[in-house]
């Protein structure tokens, strides 16, 4: 999403979570206890302004026989700047200087937070990549430590003229933000607009057989019901080939927009032609999403 947004004329806040524990950036929270660099690496190289080439190079993985196998450069960047710094918010804002982003980045906290949840026969799980894993149903999410949200966090919020609940695995991603129970109290105080952007594709182990309403149901536990005004969802028609083979390699299936079950809550929903798949992959076509997303603020 952030990498159409930079395009058009706003105040752009990103807020990413850290509770991200597998692959590259759980082996370097586990070696050096930093927060996960995963997701800040990700939304960086998104809104740098570099030539691809460039800003390509931090999504490069080391492939090689030794213990840096597998780690995406940027990772290691950020993980060193942590480390010479000793400030996860600092880090971020110099390499947001190196790659030419002009948006703020702002992590969800500086602490070291890991991700629970509690399943609906009452099982503890823990860890971000157990979570999903598990394939259990959930009852509730919460952090194993108390969360010392950054006070930048609540004053974006407080500022902000429209605050989107962006595309990501659902509970490992977009719901770490809001059961912070003081930022979905800032949410709910601001006279901001709350817009969610719903999956194209439900996340194996964590949204299995959810539609549209059951997306936003499970969002509304956390920050509030009829606290969100507006959801945005494609309607693109998604070829029979294309969801054979996201269901049989991927388990996924498209999140349907079950108009029966939402006709009466009060969100509006815009829904359009969202999602490309020209390089044999099901996501938004970033462009066309940010520009749904500006037409709305400029109402």
């Amino acid at each position: 999403m952030v990498k159409g947004l930079k395009y058009f004329p706003i105040d752009l806040t990103c807020v990413i979570t850290v509770s991200d524990d597998g692959s590259s950036t759980g082996r370097l929270r586990k070696e050096f206890s930093t927060p996960a660099v995963g997701d800040i690496r990700k939304v960086l190289s998104n809104l740098s302004t570099l030539p691809d080439e460039i800003r390509n190079v931090m999504e490069y993985r080391l492939n090689t026989t030794s213990e840096l196998n597998g780690h995406a450069l940027g990772n290691l960047v950020l993980t060193s700047l942590i480390s010479e710094t000793g400030s996860f918010k600092k880090s971020i804002e110099y390499l947001s200087e190196l790659l030419h982003v002009e948006s703020k980045v702002l992590p969800l906290s500086e602490d070291y937070l890991t991700l629970m949840g509690r399943t609906v026969d009452g099982e503890i799980i823990e860890g971000e990549q157990n979570i999903t894993k598990s394939n259990k149903k959930y009852k509730e999410l919460f952090y194993k430590e108390a969360p010392n949200v950054l006070p930048e966090v609540f004053k974006a919020i407080e500022e902000a003229d429209l605050i989107i609940l962006s595309t990501g695995s659902l509970y490992t991603s977009v719901m770490p933000h809001i059961i912070c129970k003081d930022v979905s109290k800032a949410i709910r105080d601001s006279k901001a607009k709350v817009m969610y952007i719903c999956n194209v594709m439900t996340q194996p182990g964590e949204t299995d057989g959810f539609g549209l309403s059951d997306h936003v149901r499970a969002l509304e536990q956390y920050i509030g019901k009829d606290e969100i005004d507006v959801v945005v969802a494609s309607n693109t028609k998604l070829s029979k080939e294309m969801c054979a083979k996201y269901s049989d390699e991927e388990q996924k299936e498209p999140v349907r927009i079950d108009y029966e079950n939402i006709k009466n809550f009060k969100y509006e929903i815009i829904e359009d032609d969202l999602v490309t798949t020209a390089d044999g992959t099901i996501k938004h076509n970033s462009l066309k999403l940010s520009s749904v997303i500006f037409s709305y603020l400029m109402r």
